[in-house]
């Protein structure tokens, strides 16, 4: 297969963009207040804690080492590598900002006297870092290891028994419990599940972007005339399907149409007006690709 240099050029600037981003939120505000947010960076707190000679950066790559060697197999050569430089990036970012945090450095000293011991605002400045870089991992398809992974593991050795969602949260619950038990700290239980939340929601908000909008069913005797009203003053599209209702056992017009967040007030207006009777279903979606919404196109 040919490679594209130019897609994997961008993909690797932003791999270390999301290390660093990633690295530079956990060391300056979650690493501080010793909360264990779940994962292996999580983990590797914890094994600092336990033996602090070794830096978090390098206990990122030790715990790492078992994990991708068991998943080397069913992964393949070439994602074990980038998986393998990822981990080297992140790992090194980590014992960087280490370093500025333990000497106090000028950046680090700023940031502490303007959250002045507010743990909360740490937690919540830390959380959304993390998630733009988890996000970046994401987006442009780079694995950093950690519970993911071995998730992948467990999901393949029990023949798909069970999802990789499933065990990655299962192996994040027993880290935050294991920083609960080594910190001696309950409260941080506490702040953990808000940084899982917080890491979730900017995650996916840096995946699908802003681009959300409101996929609408519409259900009406009058599909024909509505259909034309729409197209003629709607700026999205619209599709007529022809349905059938079981209930009434007659033939029923059903018009598709996705429309951004700010026209459904005035799409609800204009069926009210046009078939007071009509049945309309409205669901949430998170991305929409193509004429008259984001390019269709593959990401770079």
């Amino acid at each position: 297969m040919k490679i594209n240099v130019k897609k994997e050029a961008i993909r690797y600037i932003y791999m270390i963009i999301a290390c660093a981003i990633y690295a530079f939120g956990f060391c300056f505000f979650i690493k501080p207040y010793e909360i264990v947010a779940g994962g292996l960076t999580g983990l590797s707190l914890i094994t600092n804690r336990l033996v602090p000679q070794v830096s978090v950066g390098t206990w990122i790559i030790i715990l790492n080492i078992p994990i991708i060697l068991l998943s080397f197999k069913q992964e393949g050569v070439k994602f074990t590598v980038n998986c393998l430089i990822t981990i080297l990036v992140l790992s090194g970012f980590t014992n960087l900002f280490e370093y500025f945090v333990n000497s106090n450095f000028k950046i680090y000293t700023a940031i502490k006297d303007a959250i002045a011991g507010e743990i909360m605002m740490s937690v919540i400045f830390g959380a959304v870092l993390e998630g733009i870089g988890i996000g970046l991992f994401c987006k442009y398809r780079v694995s950093s290891g950690g519970t993911e992974l071995f998730g992948r593991f467990i999901h393949e050795w029990t023949k798909k028994r069970f999802s990789i969602p499933l065990m990655s949260g299962i192996c994040d619950a027993i880290v935050v419990i294991l920083g609960c038990i080594t910190f001696s700290k309950v409260a941080s239980l506490f702040y953990a599940l808000i940084i899982i939340f917080i890491i979730t929601k900017v995650s996916d908000l840096v995946l699908v972007g802003l681009g959300s909008s409101e996929l609408c069913y519409i259900i009406t005797d009058d599909a024909e005339n509505i259909g034309h009203f729409l197209i003629n003053n709607s700026p999205r599209g619209v599709t007529l399907i022809n349905g059938k209702g079981m209930y009434t056992d007659t033939q029923k017009g059903v018009l598709l149409t996705v429309v951004k967040k700010s026209q459904l007030t005035q799409l609800k207006e204009w069926i009210l007006t046009l078939d007071p009777k009509a049945f309309m279903i409205v669901s949430h979606t998170n991305e929409v690709l193509g004429n008259g919404f984001k390019h269709l196109k593959e990401d770079e």
